[in-house]
């Protein structure tokens, strides 16, 4: 495979992909997700159909890369982009992830986001993915959250769904800090891990929680 020219990434995510497809009349979808690297919790997905008009850009003004944003910040332009936009967001199990695997369970979770918008697109933006049971035209984009306004803006959706998920599973299982990490394999994590074993939204085919689950077998789950 090419290596990525990263000069093709520019300061922003723009409108690059989309203008020329809304000139043929076509309303896009920006799907990304959150969560597939967190050892608990969903995988979350996020559909964003922007309206036709390249102001757009104005008034969604420091969207981008949820990575790339404080906590605060997205929650501030979660509001905007609803306020905005079509939207919806889907998620899949922790349960489904183990059952069908990260990958298709994070595919699932957008075809949820797909099926939740009440505005039906002709086309999809991706961030370097592609949904084999979706019949729409599709366009995968190496680094599509870094130049897709349509993918950013859906990063910013699944982000901030899913840290709102983990900040309330964080109250039926306190120990685990799921607040603190959303679900994430920090030092702090790794050790209520080491003292408690998994909960019941713990990820169970991962390695890392696979291996907790050998090393202690006889660790009791808190309730």
């Amino acid at each position: 495979m090419p290596k990525f020219d990263r000069e093709l990434i520019p300061v922003a995510p723009d409108l690059s992909f989309e203008v020329p497809l809304w000139r043929q009349r076509y309303a896009i979808a920006g799907l990304d997700e959150a969560g597939r690297g967190a050892w608990a919790g969903p995988v979350a997905a996020a559909a964003v159909i922007l309206p036709k008009d390249e102001k757009v850009k104005s008034r969604l003004a420091g969207v981008r890369d949820s990575k790339q944003l404080k906590p605060a910040e997205r929650t501030r332009l979660a509001e905007i982009i609803r306020a905005e936009t079509t939207c919806a967001t889907g998620m899949s199990s922790n349960i489904e992830i183990d059952e069908l695997g990260i990958l298709a369970a994070t595919r699932l979770a957008m075809m949820r986001a797909l099926a939740a918008l009440t505005l039906k697109p002709d086309h999809l933006l991706l961030d370097a993915l592609f949904l084999p049971d979706e019949s729409l035209p599709q366009t995968a984009l190496i680094k599509g959250d870094q130049r897709s306004l349509s993918i950013a803006a859906a990063s910013i959706l699944a982000k901030t769904s899913r840290d709102t998920w983990m900040t309330s599973a964080a109250l039926e299982y306190p120990v685990y800090g799921f607040d603190r990490h959303k679900g994430y394999g920090t030092l702090y994590h790794q050790q209520m891990l080491s003292n408690f074993g998994p909960c019941p939204l713990h990820r169970r085919s991962f390695l890392p929680i696979r291996l907790i689950m050998n090393k202690n077998p006889g660790v009791l789950t808190p309730g």
